[in-house]
């Protein structure tokens, strides 16, 4: 009887210590596939009559996770940061514009569609087409950075942003079930782009 118990205690310990094995390099593996790629890239501006305009995309961001994440139910957030500096020579930069705002991505599995909301726009797009429903999610057009009026085109501006996908998205149990360096969690560096007005 106690072999027997001796023996299943050890047979226990070596099954956990397994399975702990298993799920430690299932979390390098998904590392390796998916890694911490997402990136901005077609970071442009531009002008309209008034305003200062702000184009941009974020790139390799979206996995398999994901999807079948969103066909589940799950929706994902996108939380944008974007901010321009004056630069001052010999004097930190100073911060003149700040934004923050999000885009949401939502399936309806009835209708099989994607619904994209855009907080900067204050609009709501659908598509059947998860292509459409990613690049609507991930590109930023347009946006109003500032006003033309409040730039001196005798001065430099440092203009940043960053993406990332807000934790939020996630229901409660998947903080514990899903690690925090996982593809659930990524944050792209800092863009940016010295700019000047011409004169």
């Amino acid at each position: 009887m106690r072999i027997d118990s001796i023996f299943l205690q050890r047979l226990l310990r070596y099954l956990l210590l397994g399975f702990f094995f298993f799920l430690l390099a299932s979390f390098f593996q998904v590392r390796n596939s998916y890694g911490q790629d997402a990136a901005i890239s077609d970071f442009t501006v531009s002008n309209s009559e008034d305003n200062l305009l702000l184009y941009l995309a974020v790139s390799n961001w979206f996995t398999e996770d994901m999807e079948a994440a969103i066909h589940n139910g799950i929706p994902i957030t996108f939380a944008f940061s974007i901010n321009l500096s004056v630069k001052r020579p010999k004097w930190p930069d100073k911060k003149i514009s700040e934004h923050e705002f999000n885009h949401v991505m939502e399936y309806d599995s009835l209708k099989k569609q994607y619904r994209i909301h855009r907080n900067e726009k204050g609009d709501s797009k659908v598509t059947a087409s998860l292509e459409e429903a990613k690049k609507l999610m991930s590109e930023i057009n347009g946006f109003k950075v500032l006003r033309l009026d409040e730039l001196d085109p005798r001065t430099s501006y440092t203009l940043r942003a960053k993406a990332m996908l807000a934790r939020k998205t996630m229901p409660l149990y998947f903080h514990y079930l899903i690690p925090f360096s996982s593809p659930w969690d990524f944050e792209t560096k800092w863009h940016k782009l010295t700019l000047r007005l011409a004169l």
